[in-house]
């Protein structure tokens, strides 16, 4: 919980402002690429630094950015700024039977987030991320978490999340704890946008792959 205009810090506002106004009308922002300094950084835990009306604005910045990208989620450290904070938003797709448990996330503003694993099942899939552009590699994620954070309001949120959105909670989760998803991915299963789409986009488990590449599930 926190308290609006009771700990702003000016100097961090204004330069939160400039960085919005980077995205000039259109409210795109820049995402920092692996190699940034930021992205590994830990966050600071958001306590009121911004006014209401500039973390307004920042996560309105954010949410256009991530969907424009597109993305299903994007951590304040992915457009420079050390805070604890993310948005995510992700869809059902067409395909039921699709085995990553893909359910409806809708849209989200986490502050401070935390999480533990429900249990001791995990999953293994290809993931992507927007800061490590081009590449997917299958990362090995709870299945089930109990989550935890803060809305834009400062209130406080649990909730038990399961299958993709759980594995999204994670992935931004631990951006602000300064790792990316390739930290503990199975390296041999590394691949371009172009060869996962040519060798692997019918085999999401993935097994084939797996088999092929050389990697354990």
């Amino acid at each position: 919980m926190f308290a609006h205009n009771s700990k702003v810090d000016l100097e961090l506002n204004r330069a939160v402002e400039r960085l919005i106004k980077t995205g000039g009308k259109d409210k795109l922002l820049p995402i920092v690429q692996a190699g940034e300094p930021v992205l590994r950084q830990q966050t600071a835990r958001y306590t009121g630094q911004l006014s209401k009306r500039t973390l307004s604005k920042l996560i309105d910045a954010m949410h256009t950015t991530m969907l424009e990208a597109p993305g299903v989620g994007l951590a304040a450290t992915q457009i420079g700024l050390g805070l604890a904070l993310a948005v995510l938003e992700d869809h059902v797709r067409d395909d039921a039977d699709d085995p990553r448990e893909i359910a409806e996330l809708p849209f989200h503003v986490i502050i401070n987030p935390s999480y533990k694993p429900v249990g001791d099942e995990t999953r293994s899939f290809y993931e992507g991320c927007l800061s490590f552009d081009g590449y997917q590699a299958v990362r090995r994620r709870w299945l089930d978490i109990e989550a935890e954070w803060d809305d834009e309001s400062g209130k406080h949120h649990k909730e038990r999340m399961h299958g993709w959105p759980a594995r999204i909670f994670q992935h931004e989760t631990d951006h602000l704890s300064g790792e990316l998803y390739i930290d503990k991915a199975e390296i041999r299963s590394l691949a371009t946008y172009e060869n996962l789409e040519d060798y692997w986009c019918n085999d999401p488990v993935p097994t084939e792959a797996a088999a092929e590449l050389g990697f354990d599930l």
